[in-house]
């Protein structure tokens, strides 16, 4: 036993002198609001949401372009062949020679002057899915900060565990001198020390845990949040101390309507199927533009014998077209729009009350961990005090080694779960930021 006890010891401190020790002295003091900055410049995970965001944005451009004329230019450069001519029984054939060189030049210029809301509604929707992009990068940028704050949260959590376990272990080492001590004087059994000694051994591997845990911590932290290479997040400790909003639940649930970003993507997505039917509405009605030509060709062909000379003709009007076919083909479409319409109404509903739920959820949990807060510094005072009695009892020979062990055992849990209920508190603090859109 006390050579496993031995081997474990020197793992641990191999462990802590390579890695954990060094790990410490180069630890820079990072706050969560530097994380999200960080984040913001150089998470690699938040790059295609900015890219897709200016592809949309682009898209508005595009759309903007029917507003703009068409020109058409046309130009062509042909060999003729001769031709002929007959009666109309195809009798009394002669041949009708024709100039071989044909050209033609002809330029057109249309500007749409009414579409029915065709090209105003495309820029509308080019509109619409850019702040649709936009929120999905805020979506997204609000779970990659609440990944972070859960990768900090936990590094600021397992560091004080750590504090715990070392702390716990200090104390089993002395209670271990004293037994041995008091072996030495025949007052107590090898056995009671073997079972400190396997309390001991295991605290100390669970403190090589906790190492490791820190560890795989910080890396997801640091690259996640886009942190130089070899940087070492040393939490703020003064996060726990902040005073927090001591908000009503019916003001987080006026946050999150106005702020949540799944919302916002819904209430957009309507908007998007409305402007879609009337995109649809407008193949229904006439399109009109004014035009201006101007052409010239050659030779002149519908004259008998043809003409060896250039036509050239110009004229400006209005021109109006309409596709008859709409009037059925149309009918189908528009159905499916109103549908599609309908489901986005819908899904807004559903996200609305999925989010109130979250919320409501998130806030009960968040006056919960206050009160286990209260549990836990009770309970963390009783253990020690148990543990204090239970030790004078047995320095005093009135209490067993399982005593002394439970009490320990007792202390130890107490102590880890006062730990987990303060950062309890933060966690669920960031859990109703994140789920009203204020993170």
């Amino acid at each position: 036993m006390n050579n496993s006890r031995l081997l474990t010891g020197l793992l641990a401190m191999a462990l802590w002198s390579g890695g954990v020790c060094a790990a410490q002295n180069a630890a820079k003091l990072i706050t969560l609001e530097e994380i999200f900055e960080s984040a913001e410049n150089a998470a690699v995970q938040l790059r295609p949401s900015f890219t897709a965001e200016e592809e949309a944005k682009r898209e508005i451009a595009v759309a903007r372009n029917g507003l703009l004329p068409e020109i058409n230019a046309n130009m062509s450069l042909s060999y003729i062949g001769d031709g002929f001519t007959t009666k109309r029984d195809l009798s009394d054939y002669q041949k009708a020679p024709i100039p071989h060189l044909g050209t033609g030049l002809s330029l057109n210029v249309t500007q749409p002057v009414y579409t029915g809301g065709a090209v105003t509604s495309a820029i509308k929707l080019a509109e619409l899915k850019s702040t649709a992009a936009r929120y999905a990068t805020e979506l997204n940028r609000d779970n990659i900060r609440f990944r972070l704050t859960g990768f900090y949260l936990d590094l600021y959590k397992y560091s004080n565990l750590r504090s715990v376990v070392n702390a716990n272990i200090e104390r089993a080492r002395k209670v271990l001198d004293e037994m041995k001590a008091r072996y030495e004087q025949g007052v107590a059994l090898q056995n009671d020390i073997t079972r400190y000694e396997l309390l001991v051994s295991n605290l100390e591997l669970q403190l090589v845990q906790i190492d490791n845990t820190l560890d795989i911590l910080n890396t997801n932290l640091v690259v996640t949040a886009g942190l130089p290479s070899g940087t070492i997040v040393q939490p703020d400790s003064t996060i726990l101390a902040r005073s927090l909003p001591a908000n009503g639940e019916q003001w987080w649930q006026q946050e999150a309507d106005r702020c949540a970003p799944s919302l916002k993507i819904a209430r957009t997505g309507v908007d998007i199927s409305r402007k879609a039917e009337d995109i649809t509405r407008a193949e229904r009605l006439p399109k009109i533009g004014i035009q201006a030509a101007w052409t010239i060709d050659g030779p002149i062909l519908v004259e008998v014998p043809p003409i060896d000379r250039n036509l050239s003709y110009w004229y400006v009007g209005v021109g109006v077209s309409y596709n008859l076919s709409s009037l059925f083909k149309t009918n189908k479409t528009m159905s499916r729009s109103k549908a599609a319409t309908l489901h986005a109404e819908q899904q807004l509903d559903a996200t609305r009350e999925n989010v109130e739920l979250a919320v409501r959820a998130d806030y009960i949990r968040y006056l919960e961990a206050y009160e286990e807060l209260k549990t836990r510094q009770k309970s963390v005072e009783l253990a020690q005090r148990n543990y204090r009695t239970t030790s004078t009892r047995y320095s005093a020979d009135m209490a067993l080694i399982t005593d002394m062990l439970d009490a320990a055992n007792s202390c130890l849990d107490a102590e880890q779960q006062l730990v987990n209920s303060r950062i309890n508190i933060i966690y669920y603090y960031y859990k109703l930021q994140f789920t009203s859109g204020t993170l």
